[in-house]
C-alpha cells in the first residue's frame, strides 16, 4: 500500500498577517517544515501545493506541486498529481503532530476507508443572536472538533472531490466531500498539541510549544 502526505500550502495567511503562513517560521524552522517533516517518516512521498512563483523553502522534504486559488483547488492538484492508494492530508499550519496520531489514522483508514483525527468539544457552545449577544445554548455531548491529518483511499477522495466540482459544491473539509458522498469516516482522537496557527496570539502559543516540543525531541 502506497501512502502519500499532501500539504496545501497555497494560502495567504491574510490573518496572520506575516505573508505565506506555511513560511513563517517557528522557532528556527517554517510551520511548513515542521509539519512535512513529521509526516515524511511515515510516508512513502509528500505532495505540498505552493502558490505560483514559490519555491518550497530548504527545510521542507517533499516535492511542489502548483496550488489552486482555494484550498479545494489545491487538494484536487495534489490528488492528481500522485498514484498513492492512501492520502494523508494535513494542515502545514498544524505543525506539532504526534506519531501515534498518524498511526491510528492508518489504522482506520484501512478498516474504513476516510478518517480524521478529531477531539470531544470542551467548552460550552452558544449561538449569538442577531444582536451578537447570548443566543441559544447548544449542548457539546457527540460534538468533535476536527483536526488534521484526515486519511481516505485516494480514489474515493479523488472522486468526491470531482463530484463536488462538477455541482460546484464548495467546502473547506475533505472528510465533508467524503461524507457528502455517502460515505464513512471515522473519528480518530486527535491532539491538543494539533492547533491551528491562524492568527498571531496563535503563533505565540506555538512558540512556546515549539521550545517543550523540541526539547523532547533532542
Amino acid at each position: 500500500m502506497k501512502v502519500a502526505a499532501l500539504i496545501p500550502a497555497a494560502g495567504s495567511g491574510t490573518r496572520l498577517g506575516l505573508g505565506p503562513k506555511a513560511f513563517v517560521p517557528v522557532e528556527g524552522r517554517t510551520l511548513l517544515g515542521r509539519s512535512a517533516a513529521a509526516l515524511t517518516p511515515h510516508v512513502h512521498e509528500v505532495l505540498i501545493a505552493l502558490p505560483a512563483g514559490l519555491d518550497l523553502p530548504g527545510d521542507v522534504p517533499g516535492r511542489a506541486v502548483l496550488g489552486g486559488d482555494t484550498r479545494q483547488a489545491s487538494v484536487l492538484a495534489l490528488l492528481r498529481a500522485t498514484d498513492a492508494d492512501v492520502v494523508l492530508i494535513h494542515d502545514a499550519a498544524r505543525p506539532f503532530l504526534p506519531v501515534r496520531v498518524i498511526h491510528d489514522l492508518l489504522v482506520a483508514v484501512q478498516e474504513v476507508g476516510a478518517a480524521t483525527a478529531a477531539l470531544p468539544v470542551a467548552d460550552t457552545l452558544v449561538r449569538a443572536d442577531r444582536a451578537g449577544d447570548w443566543g441559544t445554548l447548544t449542548p457539546r455531548e457527540g460534538l468533535w472538533a476536527v483536526q488534521t491529518p484526515q486519511a481516505f483511499r485516494r480514489a474515493a477522495l479523488i472522486a468526491a472531490h470531482e463530484a463536488a466540482l462538477a455541482d460546484g459544491h464548495a467546502a473547506t473539509d475533505d472528510a465533508g466531500l467524503i461524507a457528502r458522498a455517502g460515505q464513512p469516516v471515522a473519528l480518530v482522537p486527535g491532539d491538543a498539541r494539533l492547533l491551528k496557527v491562524t492568527t498571531p496570539g496563535d503563533l505565540l502559543l506555538a512558540q512556546a510549544l515549539a521550545r517543550v516540543w523540541d526539547a523532547e525531541a533532542s
